[in-house]
């Protein structure tokens, strides 16, 4: 018998998750039976979307999220002991799953995967760059942005593993790419190594005012992550046509909009900016492209192979550290993408 860990939320989150909302336990695994494996975590993701997800878990739901993993008991011969495997199995060290049952008994509706080789690179990326993350700024941005060389662009949330990897596409597609961020250090990251034309401190400048220097002429794409008053401002300074795609809001996530609790957060109406410079303002969830998954895996990888695209990750050590690491991407400590490593 296996004994493993997981995090189980106790009570949904309002405001600021609080460690008491959530409980880590120990859980006996049921035995593997023919056509399924086990598998125990090796890294682990925490990435903004569980927080408004997770308003919608019953108390007592297992934390969702993915994680890489190592097989190391198998009844299906064609998932072997020690590959490494891909999946949505939530805040939990260990799993027992049958990998070949329909999508939609599965966590997300997203099936797992066998982890492709991926050389020399490290196989968290299969939690970032090359995973749900990659696939937002990929698809996100060439799918509903639709942008053209010499065009340019805001990335809010620049820092992140999707606003990082947005820029990123955006220079290889020729755009000027401008990225907006919460620390000088961050700031110098995006122009110094991933080579954003220009980063903006939104703590310590006065974003409207810098915005207009760094783009004299108005912006064609926003890809926003943030929302509230900040893509206000972005959006008033937007070019005839200008396309915004809407990943998320994380500066209103723990204003628990999704409960329906808390007051709704003010910022400068947009209407006016989208009627006289003709907007297309679309929202999007990744999973809509699922039919289209390997491609943007496989795009990011040629890219990163080619040196094109370049990654960071922070790293937390330790599965009982899955909550600290959770709160700490929502305050944006990390750069990049947000691993805890078990």
């Amino acid at each position: 018998m296996v004994v493993g860990k997981k995090f189980v939320l106790v009570k949904n989150f309002v405001g600021e998750p609080k460690a008491e909302d959530v409980s880590l336990q120990d859980m006996e695994l049921p035995p593997v039976n023919d056509g399924e494996i086990l598998i125990e975590a090796e890294y682990l993701s925490v990435d903004p979307y569980m927080r408004p997800y997770s308003a919608n878990l019953p108390p007592g739901t297992t934390m969702i999220g993915s994680q890489v993993g190592k097989i190391v008991e198998s009844k299906n011969a064609a998932w072997p002991v020690g590959k490494r495997v891909v999946g949505n199995f939530g805040w939990v060290s260990h799993t027992v799953v049958n990998p070949d049952a329909p999508a939609a008994e599965q966590l997300l509706k997203i099936k797992p995967y066998l982890l492709p080789d991926m050389g020399d690179l490290p196989a968290s990326l299969a939690l970032g760059m090359l995973g749900m993350p990659g696939n937002t700024a990929y698809f996100g941005l060439l799918e509903i942005c639709k942008p053209q060389a010499g065009e340019t662009l805001v990335v809010s949330g620049a820092a992140g593993a999707v606003g990082s990897h947005v820029g990123q596409i955006g220079k290889i597609l020729g755009l000027k790419v401008i990225g907006i961020a919460g620390t000088d250090e961050k700031c110098k990251w995006l122009v110094n190594e991933l080579r954003f034309n220009h980063a903006i401190n939104y703590k310590t400048e006065n974003v409207e005012d810098a915005l207009r220097k760094a783009a004299p002429n108005g912006v064609d794409c926003y890809f926003d992550n943030v929302g509230g008053e900040l893509s206000s401002i972005v959006i008033h300074q937007m070019k005839d046509m200008g396309r915004i795609s809407v990943c998320g809001s994380i500066s209103s996530y723990n204003d628990n909009l999704v409960l329906g609790q808390g007051n709704v957060p003010k910022a400068t109406i947009i209407q006016p900016a989208m009627v006289f410079h003709q907007l297309k303002m679309e929202g999007f969830i990744v999973l809509r492209w699922l039919n289209r998954w390997q491609e943007g895996i496989e795009k990011n990888l040629k890219w990163l192979k080619e040196g094109k695209l370049k990654y960071k990750e922070t790293y937390t050590n330790g599965f009982e550290n899955m909550f600290n690491a959770f709160v700490g991407m929502l305050k944006g400590e990390n750069t990049g993408k947000a691993i805890v490593k078990v």
